[in-house]
């Protein structure tokens, strides 16, 4: 039953704010990635587990929580998430070493998973039918806001505070969203009361939880333990085949499975996953890379870096709404798509171009196409997956949809790490040919600097000591500037390989009875 006044004003407060919450964490802790590094004494590319653990989390919990919804009950479900959440956010600001903050980040997660999807279903009931699409409306701005505001407001932190405060300002907000929760957010009937009726798929959970877990690990380290040199790699390697292979198999096979595959039968369904994979890995990747680079080569401070980000994405709170209401009055998705994955093919190659001198309003036409992409592949691409699927399949299909889009995401950062690695390996080696006493202008730098040196210090060994290892830090910054800019490029190289796939996507006209159910499976799915 939809709520009135000062309950409905409340159940929009609390659900916005645990959904904007969630959101934000995706993406604030971004740009403090450095900090994090330094602060733990680990690499970048170790630190990067803190975003893809998060990821994995969610992968694995958001085609789950319509099950976990109706098992323990909506309300049990939403506030139990909101209270993980909160209890896990303390516990990755205490942490004391990367992988103690890893597993709190994917504990994170697991709540985390369950706020947005369970955030908008909540919201969905609050408003009668006709007045859904207000509702939808201000999700939306929820959803563009989160990541918009992360980068920012975690910049402003770290500047300020502590990297360990990016976590603990979410303990307020959980607080506050809780006691709301209890307060306002009633039960539907009959709520929580069918667990004798459920049938927990227990293997079906293991297996996905071993595959996708393992997957990861093995394309994270993979690079830096040597492959199949490690005995580590190797057995997870088997893990994941197992474990992935062994999922798929009993999803297919049991009458109760907890991910419904069997909607994989219908062709345009699956064609879809896969532009929806690399949709992911090019929003997660291009978001990833875009922090590191500007303050680890550019210069940029963690708030510089968060500010820059916020006007362009600005502009996917007017262009998601629009795009929205053509979805909804009947629009093929096909267009949108093809206009998306061609921005994204320009931004990535457009991004390559990139500087080492360039400031933060210079990147700003190229952040405008990555929104530009982003807004015109998202929401199409949820209707798309849905396009042939019956009714009933709508929310095992948008929850499979954004199991999907995450996963690309996790491989996408798994991706640039090894690849920027291998990549800045090769660039510096490059780089390094030119740096032989055959090269006059090498000569003439070496020497200039040696003078430099020997000037301030009267040591002219100490001082060509010194000048080497100027020259060496030179080349390692534009060693790993240049595989930044080759992974936008890489990036590109997936959304045109699959450009030609959308010749064998058909979609048919929708009846207003099916983009009406589209649009409640989406509500309750995500």
């Amino acid at each position: 039953m939809a709520a009135k006044g000062l309950a409905r004003a409340m159940i929009v407060i609390t659900t916005i704010s645990a959904a904007v919450m969630e959101l934000l964490d995706t993406t604030i802790v971004n740009v403090a990635l450095n900090q994090m590094a330094g602060s733990l004494g680990a690499t970048i590319e170790d630190v990067a587990w803190v975003v893809t653990s998060y990821a994995i989390a969610n992968v694995i919990i958001i085609p789950m929580t319509g099950f976990l919804g109706d098992y323990f009950g909506r309300k049990t479900y939403y506030l139990g998430s909101i209270l993980l959440f909160g209890i896990s956010s303390y516990f990755c600001g205490a942490s004391h070493g990367l992988w103690e903050l890893v597993f709190w980040r994917f504990i994170q997660g697991v709540g985390g998973g369950a706020l947005l999807s369970t955030s908008q279903a909540i919201l969905f009931d609050a408003f009668e039918p006709k007045d859904r699409p207000i509702a939808s409306g201000i999700f939306g701005m929820g959803i563009i806001l989160g990541p918009t505001l992360g980068p920012a407001l975690g910049g402003y932190i770290v500047e300020h505070f502590t990297w360990q405060d990016i976590f603990f300002v979410n303990i307020p907000i959980c607080i506050a969203a809780t006691i709301l929760t209890i307060l306002y957010i009633e039960r539907k009937e009959g709520e929580g009361q069918k667990k004798d009726k459920i049938i927990i798929d227990y293997p079906g959970i293991f297996l996905l939880m071993l595959g996708i877990g393992s997957l990861q690990y093995v394309l994270e380290k993979g690079e830096s333990d040597d492959w199949f040199e490690s005995r580590t790699i190797v057995i997870l390697s088997l893990s994941a085949v197992v474990g992935l292979v062994g999922f798929v198999w009993r999803e297919l096979t049991t009458e109760h499975p907890v991910v419904d595959l069997k909607i994989f039968r219908y062709k345009v369904f699956g064609l879809s996953t896969i532009f929806t994979f690399v949709a992911g890995l090019g929003l997660f990747t291009s978001v990833f890379v875009y922090p590191v680079m500007v303050q680890r080569i550019n210069g940029f401070t963690p708030l510089e870096t968060g500010l820059s980000l916020i006007a362009p994405t600005m502009l996917g709170v007017i262009l998601f709404p629009v795009i929205g209401r053509r979805m909804a009055a009947g629009d093929s998705p096909l267009p949108y798509m093809a206009i998306g994955i061609l921005i994204f093919v320009f931004f990535g190659f457009y991004s390559g171009t990139a500087t080492p001198e360039m400031g933060k309003w210079d990147f700003f036409p190229m952040q405008v196409c990555r929104v530009l992409g982003v807004a015109m592949l998202q929401m199409p691409l949820i209707n798309q997956a849905v396009a042939g699927l019956q009714q009933r399949e709508y929310p095992a299909g948008i929850a499979l949809t954004n199991m999907i889009r995450q996963l690309g995401g996790a491989f996408g950062i798994a991706l640039a790490n090894n690849y920027v690695t291998n990549a800045a390996a090769q660039h510096r080696s490059d780089l390094m040919a030119n740096m032989t006493m055959d090269n006059p202008l090498f000569v003439q730098r070496l020497n200039g600097s040696i003078a430099n040196f020997a000037s301030k210090t009267g040591d002219y060994f100490g001082a060509t000591k010194m000048a080497y290892a100027q020259l060496e830090g030179l080349v390692a910054k534009q060693a790993y500037y240049l595989a930044y800019l080759d992974t936008y490029r890489v990036v590109s190289l997936f959304f045109i390989a699959i450009f030609p796939l959308l010749l064998l996507l058909r979609t048919k006209k929708k009846t207003k009875e099916e983009i009406a159910a589209a649009a409640k499976a989406a509500a309750d799915s995500h």
